[in-house]
């Protein structure tokens, strides 16, 4: 009987209690959390322009923020060709991303130069004509464009990225982007040399995956470069 009592009593001083169990379960649970965290994104460079001031004209103004948006939707893929258009939800609030792999680049369109053919993997998949369904001022289909590229070539440098801009814009100004960002975009459908000079080229010189966001919250739109520590 005395053996008995002992044995139990032995049990009982090597049995964690309730509340140690609990201690030792949240411990557990922790060291999991710790161990599958989220990877930490780093912000490189963010920038941005009001849709509302794209040109002193307001009737026009309204034109590139449409063409602009336009453009968006072409490169996040909810509109490919111009059946797809509908300016209610081209010109709503929305969030747009793509990521460069290292040593990937992106072209602002197809028509590239020669030392980036097959390194390109991201364009906006547009040509920005009548025929994609952009807008014209009465001077050319798909006016603002230029715009959009000057602030993707703005933050792309601020983040550190390689950059290569063949065609400068500043024979007309771009509000709130600095003049020496300014990019002229332009396709032109049988001249592939033409074309290629009136692009955006950014490669990923990170050793990490960068990724380009785009927020627009009705109002204002802004580019920010993200990478994953």
């Amino acid at each position: 009987m005395i053996e008995t009592v002992l044995f139990s009593l032995a049990i009982l001083a090597v049995t964690p209690s309730p509340m140690a169990l609990l201690s030792m379960q949240q411990g557990s649970i922790e060291a999991i959390l710790s161990t599958n965290q989220a990877p930490k994104v780093i912000e490189l460079a963010s920038k941005e322009m009001s849709m509302n001031n794209r040109y002193p004209v307001a009737s026009v103004s309204e034109i590139f923020k449409d063409n602009i948006l336009l453009n968006i939707a072409y490169l996040d893929g909810s509109v490919k060709s111009a059946g797809d258009i509908n300016w209610d939800k081209v010109t709503q609030a929305s969030r747009t991303e793509f990521t460069l792999q290292p040593n990937e680049v992106f072209a602002y369109h197809d028509e590239v130069l020669a030392k980036y053919a097959g390194k390109v993997t991201v364009t906006t998949n547009t040509q920005f004509n009548k025929q994609d369904g952009y807008k014209t001022d009465g001077y050319l289909y798909g006016d603002g464009v230029c715009q959009l590229a000057s602030l993707l070539n703005w933050v792309a440098k601020d983040a550190n990225l390689e950059v290569y801009a063949p065609a400068n814009h500043d024979f007309a100004s771009i509000p709130e982007v600095p003049k020496e960002h300014g990019v002229a975009i332009y396709y032109d459908p049988g001249n592939t040399s033409h074309s290629a000079n009136r692009n955006l080229y950014i490669t990923n010189n990170q050793d990490k995956p960068v990724t380009f966001v785009f927020d627009f919250d009705g109002g204002v739109l802004k580019i920010s470069v993200v990478k994953t520590a």
